[in-house]
Formats: structure tokens, sequence, C-alpha cells
């Protein structure tokens, strides 16, 4: 099982280069709740290099900066995508894969025991859902529009997918978790 699991502004950006802060500043206790048990679950990560390269130097700090889901991520077994990272990487358990992202998940998938699951690295899995080789979208929308301040279009340049809804809920009364199985849309 695949998971894409993606931060999103209600008009579908992956960040913002505003003063909006992290999480758009609407996270709240029972959101950060709901992640951290997402994340105490055997899984493996999987991330490809520059969302590697921006988290390692993010999370580059103390582990009491962070709240307690990101230090269980930074925590998990991952398996980084890419062609120009070396190991040692400035990540606790973390290995390289190198070349074609297609083959190394669709190997993962084969080999794992345990569930994988990506947090981000859009170009990753915008070529892993064309593949097919995505199981799940988790789509945490929060309640902000960035217009002006957005940045990443989360599904910008994807094939079209036609989505069913597996799962919903309301964090905190405002910031919804979607989760859908994709099936690439057959035109007629």
């Amino acid at each position: 099982m695949y998971t894409f699991d993606v931060f999103s502004s209600l008009d579908g950006f992956g960040s913002h280069r505003g003063d909006w802060g992290g999480y758009w500043g609407k996270q709240g206790p029972e959101f950060l709740a709901h992640r951290l048990a997402q994340y105490s679950a055997d899984q493996r990560m999987v991330l490809g290099a520059t969302t590697h390269r921006v988290n390692a130097m993010l999370l580059n700090g103390s582990d009491e900066d962070f709240d307690p889901w990101v230090r269980r991520m930074r925590e998990l077994p991952t398996t980084v995508i890419s062609s120009t990272l070396q190991e040692p990487l400035d990540w606790p358990d973390a290995t390289v894969a190198a070349g074609s992202a297609v083959d190394v998940v669709r190997r993962l998938k084969e080999e794992s025991a345990v569930p994988l699951r990506s947090h981000g690295s859009l170009t990753l899995n915008r070529a892993l859902l064309a593949a097919g080789l995505v199981d799940r979208i988790q789509v945490t929308v929060f309640p902000v529009i960035t217009g002006q301040t957005g940045t990443d279009p989360i599904f910008g340049g994807a094939l079209d997918f036609d989505l069913e809804l597996l799962e919903t809920r309301t964090l905190d009364g405002n910031t919804q978790e979607l989760i859908y199985r994709p099936t690439v849309h057959v035109t007629r």
C-alpha cells in the first residue's frame, strides 16, 4: 500500500511564500494528535531528493523544536529516490535508491512488509500516480486561499484522475482530511 500524503491550501497549493507560518498557521491539537497517530504505525517513508534536502535543512534543529509527528516521521525508515545524493544522509535510517522512481517504488511495494508513505515530494508522486503506483491520496486541506502567495501546485501537470472518496474527517473544526483512491481518467 502506497499513500501520497500532502498538505494543501483550498486552492491547491502545497506551500507558500507568505507570512502564514507552518501548516498555514492552522494546526490545532486534534490535527497534531491525529498526525502523530498516523505516523506511529510501522511504515516506510519514500521521498524525492528535493523534498529530502528541504526537510533535512528545516529539521536540522533540536527534536524539541518540532511537533511529535514530525519527529516520528524523521525516525521512520526512509528511502530517498535520487541519482545525485549519496549516503550517508543527514537523516536517521535513510537510504538512497538510484534509478527510476517508478521502478524503485514498484520494487518497494513488492518487497516491503510495511505500508509506504510519502509526505510531499510532488514531482515524484505525480510520476507515481501516472504509473498507477499510488493506492491512496491523503490530502489535508487547510482553511486558507493562497492565491497571491501559494507555491507548488500539488497536481499541476498531472494526468487526469477519477477519485473515489474513501474517508473524510474534520480536524479542529476547520481542517479537512480527504483520502481518495485514484484511477486514471479514461476519455471515452
